[in-house]
């Protein structure tokens, strides 16, 4: 399942423009975090898109709806990436997203505020960053505007899911893999500070991948092989 978040909408009519552009595109499954009121001008701009609005749903935040809905993989959004030196928001762009996404369990692609985007806080939650390259003279896009760019992309190979031959890891497998990193990252006896930018890359690394979960687990074992080596 793939939910289209957007977090802390202010204006109803852009709620109603996402619905919009969802359905443009075959998506259904709408999530507000913390939004403003759904006053008529939702509904309106969302002309034939109405029930995605009557059947949305809220919460309070983003970290309460990641561990909700037992979400997977989150894919954030973001104009402003990140270069060499922040690494938490180096981005793919959205045809490198469609191209390597296997749609398999819960997929969350999540759009910030209209104002501030989405705060590094809540993009480290993301397993990966993507983000739509743009003219500087004016690189601000309405959501719906990028949500119309990356769900076509999603959409031109909607129908080749699920791909049978690669049934990609699941969030706890992922998990163990990069606990099992940390582990060993803490054998380089780096400052705090380096050890985090470490995981933080490391993380980064396998959400680009999208290895599968046999891939995952060879990898888990071979690093809990090194651990315990390395402890003896």
């Amino acid at each position: 399942m793939i939910y289209i978040v957007f977090v802390e909408p202010e204006s109803p009519g852009n709620i109603g423009f996402l619905a919009r552009t969802m359905k443009n595109f075959g998506f259904t499954d709408l999530v507000l975090i913390n939004p403003c009121d759904l006053e008529k001008e939702a509904y309106y701009q969302a002309m034939h898109a109405k029930d995605i609005i009557r059947n949305h749903r809220n919460y309070r935040s983003f970290e309460e709806f990641i561990q909700s809905e037992k979400i997977d993989f989150a894919v954030g959004t973001t104009r402003m990436a990140g270069g060499s030196y922040n690494v938490s928001r180096i981005a793919i762009t959205p045809e490198q997203l469609s191209e390597s996404l296997n749609i398999n369990g819960n997929i969350a692609i999540i759009f910030g505020r209209e104002g501030n985007g989405l705060s590094n806080d809540e993009v480290s939650l993301c397993d990966i960053i993507v983000t739509i390259p743009t003219d500087d003279s004016y690189p601000v896009m309405n959501i719906s505007h990028a949500a119309a760019i990356i769900l076509y992309e999603l959409f031109k190979r909607k129908k080749n899911y699920p791909r049978e031959d690669l049934e990609e890891a699941s969030k706890s497998e992922k998990e163990l893999l990069i606990k099992e990193m940390n582990k060993l990252i803490k054998y380089t006896g780096y400052p705090e500070h380096k050890m985090k930018t470490s995981s933080t890359v490391f993380r980064r690394i396998i959400g680009r991948a999208f290895i599968a979960g046999r891939e995952a687990h060879t990898l888990i074992g071979t690093l809990r092989r090194i651990n315990l080596k390395l402890k003896e």
